[in-house]
């Protein structure tokens, strides 16, 4: 009878276990922009893969009477973010004893996602507002910092469905005799009313309702409706 030799037992060997610091808790954000006023909507669904933790958070952070940011995407990130730039707002308003601009406040969240940039803030950020002339400016950002400024922009998980509806309804982009008359508050607000419709019909992480804003002069106000909830 042969004899096997004595190999080692490798079944239980070392297993390499990673750690994942993110999460993406989902969520969709659309502003959009006209001559004296701007309008942003998000969704309130906070939710992770096919869990849904509630169905009523509110993801639109007013920094200022006539700034607001809208953020989608790891909520534990989004809370520090806005815990740190409501603390720059508060300290740049007793140092100057005025109300940092829109202008402002763009390019210090600029800053502040840069200074991340080896750990980042795993956001979808869009801020809002007038500038100095009083016209509706949107503002979109990568992770690392880098800003553009649009006149509509679409972010979050469903972003890139959203981004050409508003490409073709708003920038008048692909469409036969585009109009030339000027964006009007009610248009605006009926096509973000539009889109997010749309987003809860593909996107699992946008749904319930969504909690809306409106920036003019005067101002900022408030509504709401209603998505699908399932």
């Amino acid at each position: 009878m042969v004899q096997l030799p004595n190999y080692l037992d490798y079944s239980g060997g070392s297993i390499q276990r990673q750690i994942n610091p993110y999460a993406d808790n989902g969520g969709s954000v659309v502003a959009i922009a006209g001559d004296d006023f701007v309008v942003i909507g998000a969704d309130t669904r906070l939710s992770s893969g096919f869990s849904i933790f509630t169905r009523e958070q509110n993801k639109l952070f007013p920094l200022s009477s006539t700034t607001i940011l809208g953020c989608a995407g790891c909520w534990c990130d989004t809370l520090t973010l806005t815990r740190i730039l409501k603390s720059r707002m508060q300290m740049y308003q007793q140092e100057h004893n005025k109300t940092m601009s829109t202008v402002a406040c763009a390019q210090m969240l600029s800053t502040i996602l840069y200074y991340k940039r080896f750990f980042p803030y795993y956001i979808s950020n869009i801020l809002v507002g007038l500038d100095n002339e009083g016209k509706g400016c949107v503002y979109s950002y990568d992770p690392i910092g880098h800003c553009e400024k649009a006149t509509y922009r679409a972010g979050g998980s469903a972003g890139a469905l959203l981004q050409p509806l508003l490409d073709n309804q708003i920038g008048q982009k692909n469409i036969l005799n585009p109009s030339t008359e000027p964006l009007t508050q009610e248009k605006a607000l009926a096509t973000l009313k539009d889109v997010f419709i749309s987003a809860a019909e593909r996107d699992i992480y946008t749904g319930d309702s969504v909690s809306i804003k409106i920036i003019t002069k005067d101002g900022i106000k408030e509504d709401t409706f209603d998505l699908r909830r399932d």
